[in-house]
């Protein structure tokens, strides 16, 4: 336990601080306290903070529920709001320029932004003096990666419970055996994001910073309280870490059934998931993983799913996993503390963070075979792509790189509507090198293995998204167990004018009225024009890879 207090003690400890152990109490690894001696202009005072140290979720709901608003659903769950902030900030999204990062993504279209090492440190004195002067923080010690070989250990300090509860979740939650070893963590997030940064310090463009230094191995989170930033911050970090290990950072749900192991690509708000989360199929993971040699493995201990228009008919393994120990974000609630999910009005972007072993499908340990089928999700805003289509190697490598889906409203701050983007690797606000690196990684891996590959539109048919309806649950359902049970290969394909996509014909298995988009729209000038329209944007947005071998593969103009 000793250990335990020096180390955060340590993580805690900034150039004009003085830390000593004069420990107050150790109560089986729950409440710690310590009394840093906190130097201030050569005025020595003693301050106690109550370390709150890998508790558990009780614990954990007692103290959030002294935060304002903070209340429990009529289901158990633990109601939070973020805030001003409901959705990730991705242009305030930092890293340090140092050596190790020299040769990452750099150029004009990535999304990295380059911190020089004195902001970043000005950064992080703000975050540790917040959390100094507070009279508790919260630590969570967990792991990222299910494969012991590859996992890494990550401590959150953070000043409310409710993030600490949701990296509880979100973590793999380490045995008692391996938190007594656990040591210094790998990787360190300082969450002092209810405290702005200085917008005048370095090139901030507002009061919130998310701020990663691959040297220090830490991250700092300032002026924004949503959740959802710390587990895409370790994300972000393992997109720079396994490439280098020769595995493949994906953003990607996963499942299996039979010894099968499907993934599903694609940003927030595709399906990923709504798909993986089948009744007859185990559940591996439901947002990020790692490809290495030996298979698949989830990088969570966690599930974080949209809440808007959950029902339980539509997906009974999310609504049934939603109970005591779930962290319901910026959700509303009626006068009987019972959730309306169909009510937008703090955000579109409400979610539920549980422990994957909250859905009864999921394999635990949350490992997998190498894919017999990989499914790239879009949801396509124009209305003009096919329900599914079957790629090729080199249309995988050409739709992998381009990304294409519809920004959904509420994902990130400041989205109200769809609107049409491009995400090279289906999450290029995360990805760390450039996606040319990610892109030859997973077609080599599935040459090797022999996997099917397929595009699923999971948007809008008959019209785009002002005028049309989105694909039904139901039908993209049936496509995708149709692809499961391999009912889709050796059946006559059509092929879709400009892009080239070839897909299904006639199929007994699926809705056989929405294979051919235009026959839904009305107005067939209309779908034309919308279709050359995404053809260029695609084109134009290809460009910026360099990748000339690749762009026949794409839509022809």
């Amino acid at each position: 336990m000793k250990n335990y207090l020096e180390s955060i003690s340590k993580s805690l400890s900034s150039s004009n601080r003085e830390f000593g152990p004069n420990l107050k109490s150790i109560v089986n690894n729950e409440i710690i306290n310590y009394s840093p001696i906190i130097n201030i202009d050569s005025d020595f005072r003693k301050h106690i903070i109550s370390v709150s140290y890998n508790e558990c979720p009780g614990k954990l709901y007692k103290c959030a529920l002294n935060e304002n608003m903070t209340t429990i659903s009529s289901n158990g769950a633990l109601v939070v709001y973020s805030g001003v902030k409901t959705g990730r900030s991705p242009k305030d999204k930092r890293i340090v320029y140092d050596k190790l990062t020299e040769n990452i993504w750099w150029d004009k279209d990535s999304p990295n932004i380059k911190m020089d090492s004195a902001t970043f440190e000005i950064n992080r004195e703000t975050a540790i003096c917040y959390l100094n002067n507070l009279d508790k923080i919260f630590v969570f010690d967990g792991f990222a990666g299910w494969d012991k070989n590859n996992r890494i250990k990550v401590r959150v300090l953070s000043e409310r419970a409710y993030h600490c509860l949701f990296m509880h979740n979100m973590l793999i939650r380490p045995t008692k055996e391996e938190l007594e070893q656990f040591g210094e963590p790998d990787y360190t997030i300082y969450n002092a994001g209810t405290f702005p940064c200085n917008r005048f310090t370095g090139n901030m463009t507002s009061s919130t910073s998310i701020d990663f230094n691959f040297t220090k191995k830490e991250i700092i989170i300032l002026g924004t309280q949503y959740a959802g930033e710390m587990k895409k911050g370790i994300f972000t970090v393992m997109h720079y870490l396994m490439p280098k290990k020769n595995i493949l950072s994906l953003h990607s749900s996963a499942n299996e059934a039979n010894n099968m192991t499907c993934l599903f690509f694609g940003l927030s708000g595709t399906g990923k998931t709504t798909l993986s989360a089948d009744p007859n199929r185990y559940l591996i993971g439901d947002d990020e993983h790692c490809w290495s040699d030996n298979g698949i493995f989830n990088i969570e201990g966690g599930c974080y799913a949209k809440c808007i228009n959950l029902t339980p008919e539509k997906e009974p393994e999310i609504w049934n996993a939603i109970k005591f120990g779930t962290i319901l974000e910026n959700v509303a609630l009626d006068e009987n503390n019972i959730v309306d999910y169909e009510d937008i009005s703090i955000t579109q972007n409400s979610r539920a963070a549980f422990p994957i072993h909250y859905n009864c499908q999921a394999k635990i340990p949350c490992i997998g075979n190498h894919p017999n089928n990989i499914i790239l999700l879009t949801c396509d805003a124009f209305g003009v792509l096919p329900p599914v289509s079957k790629l090729n190697n080199e249309q995988l490598m050409y739709y992998f790189i381009s990304g294409y889906t519809s920004k959904i409203a509420g994902t990130e701050d400041g989205i109200k509507e769809p609107e049409a983007t491009f995400s090279a690797c289906f999450g290029e606000a995360f990805i760390i090198w450039h996606p040319i690196r990610y892109a030859k990684m997973l077609e080599e891996k599935i040459k090797n293995h022999n996997c099917n590959v397929w595009l699923i539109n999971t948007g809008w048919l008959g019209g785009s998204f002002n005028e049309g309806k989105r694909c039904n649950l139901r039908d993209t359902r049936a496509i995708v167990n149709a692809i499961h049970n391999d009912q889709l290969n050796n059946i006559e394909y059509e092929t879709l004018p400009i892009f080239n996509l070839k897909y299904p014909k006639y199929s007994k298995y699926i809705n056989n009225k929405i294979l051919n988009p235009a026959e839904l729209w009305k107005d067939k000038k209309i779908y034309n024009n919308k279709l050359l329209k995404l053809a260029k944007l695609f084109v134009n947005n290809f460009k910026k890879y360099n990748c000339r071998d690749l762009e026949s593969y794409g839509p022809i103009l």
